[in-house]
């Protein structure tokens, strides 16, 4: 505990808070882009889980249950030495990008998919004896509905692609844990770790925090909805 208590430490943790905020910034930057990676995968292997039919339906289900059911940590690396060793690396968080994109997509997938399902069939059959094609269907009737039903398990695996930016590590990664690391291991700044890891810690609770606290208050919100309306109805 005397780490904890070190001014010195601390002091040392304020001098170099550039280091803190380029591994936050880092961290920051490559969760948006696997973010717009996983939903765009999540959507695509979320429709082809639902389209009815089966090659589309049995490539979906293989790629969910291949990524859930292996380590993030072995598919970052895989990718990473995959990459270098065949001349072809496209950088460290360009990597990461990619690595928790395809990873968080396949959760992503389960998220819209369950959404889909749970829309009444009666909206797909009214969708379709309108003459509606399956994307213009999907687009225009079924997804806008599904928003206020994936919004809060989406947002939850959006927190733990945040937290997971922490497996590039492995690879040498310039994210916040990176470099806290590299910090409290310094020639220089070296023995600071307890300050070094609170600090690092906090700036990881302060981006997931307010994102939990939102999908819950959101889920919450939806469930009170949804006895409200009940309720109408049964008045009505």
């Amino acid at each position: 505990m005397s780490g904890f208590f070190s001014l010195r430490a601390w002091e040392k943790v304020w001098t170099y808070r550039d280091t803190f905020l380029l591994g936050l910034w880092n961290t920051v930057k490559t969760s948006l882009f696997a973010i717009l990676l996983a939903i765009v995968l999540g959507i695509i292997f979320g429709l082809m889980a639902t389209s009815g039919k089966k090659l589309p339906k049995t490539i979906a289900r293989i790629y969910i249950e291949v990524i859930q059911n292996t380590p993030i940590l072995l598919q970052c690396c895989f990718l990473y030495y995959a990459l270098a060793f065949s001349g072809h690396s496209i950088g460290i968080i360009p990597t990461g990008v990619v690595a928790l994109g395809i990873y968080t997509g396949a959760y992503m997938a389960e998220v819209f998919r369950s959404g889909i399902e749970a829309i009444p069939r009666g909206q797909f059959e009214a969708a379709q004896s309108q003459g509606f094609k399956y994307v213009e269907k999907m687009y225009y009737i079924i997804l806008p509905q599904t928003l206020k039903i994936i919004l809060p398990p989406a947002v939850n695996q959006v927190v733990n692609l945040i937290k997971n930016t922490s497996c590039l590590y492995i690879i040498g990664g310039a994210d916040l844990i990176s470099l806290t690391y590299s910090f409290v291991t310094g020639e220089n700044t070296g023995g600071s770790y307890a300050p070094g890891y609170i600090v690092s810690g906090l700036c990881f609770f302060l981006i997931c925090y307010p994102l939990s606290k939102f999908a819950g208050s959101w889920e919450e919100y939806l469930k009170k909805k949804d006895r409200k309306t009940n309720v109408a109805a049964k008045e009505a």
